[in-house]
């Protein structure tokens, strides 16, 4: 199915914003003309921390050429951005003391940024006393009840937990990250 979706989107005409941006964001970083907390570089990626986590550690692996689709990137960028999603995992994972990730690479579908990149997350971790995807008081009703969220609660709650980077934590957590690569 997913090869459907992704055949369904072959050759079609892209805005020429996503051809080429120099404002694109992630090509301003790899400029130098934006900052960010840059875990990994080499000539042809670089990874750095997300702006706006959805849990603290997550962070971004992106090529440094201008493709917005990861099925157009050339092989040479493919590979060096998968060693590299490879190398900062390993070395997340252990800053974080936590071997749970996620990792996406959008194509146009939910793809904020035209811009390929991967997005390493961190597992939420749950302590023996809050069971898996649950909530209390879903509704708000105040009845305190506890059941499994549906997949798009969990999506919500997950958007709405986002908060902007704190800078203090994320250069603590950098050098904890660099330390490990």
């Amino acid at each position: 199915m997913t090869s459907f979706i992704i055949k369904a989107h072959e050759g079609r005409e892209l805005p020429s914003s996503w051809k080429e941006d120099p404002e694109c964001i992630f090509c301003r970083i790899i400029r130098g003309d934006a900052s960010a907390f840059k875990l990994y570089e080499t000539d042809k990626v670089v990874a750095f921390l997300d702006i706006l986590p959805l849990r603290q550690g997550h962070t971004l692996v992106v090529p440094k050429t201008h493709y917005s689709r990861v099925s157009e990137l050339p092989s040479a960028y493919a590979a060096a951005t998968g060693e590299a999603v490879s190398k900062v995992a390993n070395a997340l994972t252990k800053a974080m003391n936590n071997t749970g990730l996620n990792i996406v690479c959008n194509q146009e579908y939910a793809q904020a940024v035209p811009h390929v990149h991967y997005h390493i997350i961190p597992a939420p971790i749950f302590s023996s006393s809050s069971p898996k995807n649950t909530t209390q008081d879903i509704e708000g009703g105040g009845d305190h009840r506890t059941r499994t969220l549906t997949q798009k609660e969990m999506h919500k709650a997950e958007f709405e937990t986002r908060n902007e980077l704190d800078y203090d934590e994320a250069e603590e957590l950098a050098k904890r990250i660099k330390s490990r690569l």
